[in-house]
């Protein structure tokens, strides 16, 4: 039996192991999502947490709200007319998806629904409408009809996608219309389905904008909770109200938390609905489809966003969503085609019929971390709700902007963390595939199709959008200018002296200016300053990057700059303490894990694609 180690003790050996370093700045993670986490955690840390006590399919519902954990794989259908639509759903029905996503336009003749879900098993299959809010009211009535006489309203389940506050959140642009009063027309159309819920909540949107996790649930929450009010106020139950908000939310990169997002989303949500006293517990739970994010997609080395969606499927696999849509890798720069679209399937097929997470409920229930970061989480997201309500509810800071200015900055933060290498997208700022080309395959001309920008409602006032720009869009930008201007700028490594040091700067080297589509010119090293610089002047670099150790670098930095004489650019790699000196004697750039990389080569764009 081996003895009980305290905390103090792990602690105490792990500050022996830091040989004096700092605990808290070499260990402890500052988080963007306002909470530290701890290098490790122990059973001390959960105790009294009021994540724990519940079982899967119990209020508060933190683990779960079924009994099961058998989600649904959802597919958005694409087509011209109802016709292809149809028939591109029964090809997927019969690839494993159960549930349908289909977006309406504002000219689909209703007319043509029965068309649009022939032989669609209704009992079985879940079906999903996005549609302008103005014609939601219009699209439930046909669909409660439709499927009444199929004989499936018992057994249906699915969604009006009625989101009032799309062109307020995406362009800026308010309604006319009272949303109360379109809310209830809805309402009214859809309530002979029990299983339609009506009444969205697309945070989805703030994800694929940059939103912190935090942000999207705290957001969420209160969205969710402007519709309790607003319906409860006009007449309907808590329970009526509650049993037709379905949550649309994003997923990130951030494994583990978003795992705990979705389990703290649950049980903040459920302790919301109960303020309202509602009829039933049912009204309690929260409804959750998870859209893997938009935001941190890619164009180059877009092959990578298979790996990006797949674990963000998992989090939300794991941690039991009702359904989940995977998008294909290639949506950013083309309309996915049948193989993208068929590996998007795979990735969620994979993971329940082959390693059967459908077939565990909350796994994550009871672990240390996992606890913690769902009541830290919880925690954070329930302040900003108070922040919210405090200030007049969602539809109030929605209406003034505050909402998108504060994604929007979140956006601007990640953009300056993804510049500065402090966020990493493989492939794009990090280990970019020096060769690969892009600009034939970008369709520059490729818009949202969102179908919200002229939904024929007339704009009585604008306030500030959010902006969707992706993490990657601004080295996808500066990389794209390359290839533009048809002209490749070559990079040679001069690496000489230490061995070591000079193998890590050339490969920190050529990952940096990769990043902008360079040609890399590497070297295995040089007995001289002018063996190398002769070596570059041969290949006919426009920039020479001296590759070296700090305490070489004061002798072959000046000699290396002198020898070139101007022919090329001259780049340091790294920050030497005697840089000061080599500055004062004309040496200008210097590369290091400091710099912001985005801005510096933009700068050398600018010299070199002129």
């Amino acid at each position: 039996m081996f003895p009980p180690i305290s905390t103090e003790e792990w602690k105490a050996k792990i500050n022996v192991d830091l040989k004096g370093a700092d605990y808290n700045k070499k260990l402890v993670w500052r988080t963007n999502e306002g909470f530290n986490v701890q290098p490790f955690y122990r059973r001390e840390d959960i105790e009294g947490l009021y994540t724990l006590g519940s079982m899967p399919g119990q209020f508060p519902f933190v683990r779960g709200t079924r009994e099961d954990n058998n989600w649904l794989i959802r597919q958005q259908v694409e087509g011209k007319d109802a016709a292809e639509l149809n028939r591109n759903a029964l090809y997927i029905l019969n690839r494993g998806v159960d549930s349908l996503g289909f977006k309406l336009s504002g000219e689909f003749d209703l007319a043509e629904l029965p068309e649009l879900l022939r032989d669609i098993d209704l009992k079985k299959v879940e079906i999903n409408i996005q549609c302008c809010p103005r014609r939601a009211a219009e699209v439930a009535k046909a669909l409660v009809e439709y499927v009444k006489a199929q004989g499936a309203a018992e057994e249906f389940k699915g969604s009006i996608d009625f989101n009032p506050y799309k062109r307020l959140l995406r362009h800026g642009l308010k309604l006319n219309r009272d949303i109360k009063d379109m809310a209830l027309e809805v309402y009214n159309a859809a309530k002979e389905l029990k299983g339609l819920r009506c009444f969205a909540v697309d945070t989805y949107m703030l994800n694929n904008a940059g939103a912190y996790i935090t942000q999207e649930l705290g957001y969420a929450l209160a969205w969710g909770a402007q519709w309790m009010t607003m319906m409860t106020e006009a007449g309907l139950t808590p329970a009526e109200a509650g049993c037709r908000i379905k949550f649309n939310m994003g997923i990130s990169s951030n494994y583990f938390m978003e795992l705990a997002k979705f389990r703290a989303g649950r049980m903040l949500w459920a302790e919301i609905v109960k303020a309202y006293n509602p009829e039933c517990e049912c009204a309690c739970k929260m409804k959750v489809h998870a859209v893997t994010s938009q935001f941190n997609q890619t164009i180059y080395d877009a092959h990578v966003n298979l790996l990006r969606s797949m674990t963000e499927t998992m989090s939300a696999a794991l941690a039991g969503v009702d359904s989940i849509e995977t998008l294909p890798f290639d949506l950013q720069y083309k309309c996915p085609d049948e193989f993208s679209e068929r590996i998007a399937r795979n990735q969620q097929l994979l993971l329940r019929e082959e390693s059967h997470l459908d077939k565990v409920v909350d796994p994550a229930g009871g672990s240390y971390y996992i606890e913690v970061l769902t009541a830290s989480i919880a925690e954070q997201a329930w302040k900003l709700f108070l922040d919210v309500e405090e200030k007049g509810g969602f539809r109030a800071i929605v209406e003034n902007g505050e909402l998108q200015k504060a994604i929007n900055e979140s956006n601007v933060k990640r953009h300056t963390d993804v510049a500065r290498r402090k966020e990493i997208l493989l492939g794009t700022n990090q280990y970019p595939n020096f060769n690969e080309k892009a600009l034939d395959k970008v369709n520059e001309g490729k818009c949202c199709n969102c179908g919200c920008a002229a939904d024929g409602e007339v704009a009585d006032g604008a306030v500030d959008f959010i902006n969707f720009d992706r993490a990657a869009s601004q080295f996808e930008q500066l990389r794209l200018d390359t290839e533009r201007s048809g002209k490749r700028p070559k990079v040679f490594m001069l690496t000489i002296g230490n061995l070591a040091m000079r193998l890590a700067r050339a490969q920190f080297s050529a990952n940096f200016f990769g990043c902008a589509g360079y040609e890399i010119i590497d070297n295995i090293g040089f007995e001289s300053v002018k063996a190398g610089v002769d070596a570059a002047m041969e290949k006919g670099a426009d920039i020479v990057v001296l590759c070296s150790s700090d305490d070489e670098y004061a002798q072959y930095a000046p000699e290396a700059y002198k020898e070139l004489n101007g022919r090329a650019l001259f780049v340091v790699a790294g920050a030497p303490a005697c840089m000061d000196e080599l500055k004062a004697q004309g040496i200008e750039d210097f590369i290091h894990v400091r710099v912001n990389v985005l801005d510096t080569l933009i700068g050398f764009n600018a010299k070199l694609l002129k």
